[in-house]
């Protein structure tokens, strides 16, 4: 077992990107948005799953856009092209998943 904390940045003024772990094939990384603040669109070699703990996250995948919050987990498979930005002040984890 490990107990791994993320730090919590949402009272600054600028968005923070920390590589939370990395075990296996799978990586963590925490993020944290102001509103309004973007990622440019990129792609990943990986499953990639997004997990909202607080706040709203517009993404943009292949051209669609979907609203990601609390409620719900966004899933990407590998390639897809995709951007963000915050809708609220925002603290996510992204989990990417290489396969095989």
């Amino acid at each position: 077992m490990e107990l791994i904390n993320t730090p919590y940045y949402l009272n600054e003024k600028h968005k923070h990107i920390n590589k939370v772990l990395n075990f296996g094939k799978v990586n963590v990384v925490n993020m944290q948005l102001q509103l309004g603040e973007e990622v440019a669109e990129h792609d990943v070699d990986a499953d990639v799953l997004i997990i909202v703990k607080t706040g709203k996250v517009a993404f943009t995948v292949e051209g669609e856009e979907v609203e990601v919050s609390p409620q719900n987990v966004l899933h990407m498979t590998p390639g897809e092209r995709h951007s963000l930005k915050a809708l609220e002040v925002s603290d996510f984890l992204v989990l990417q998943i290489k396969q095989g």
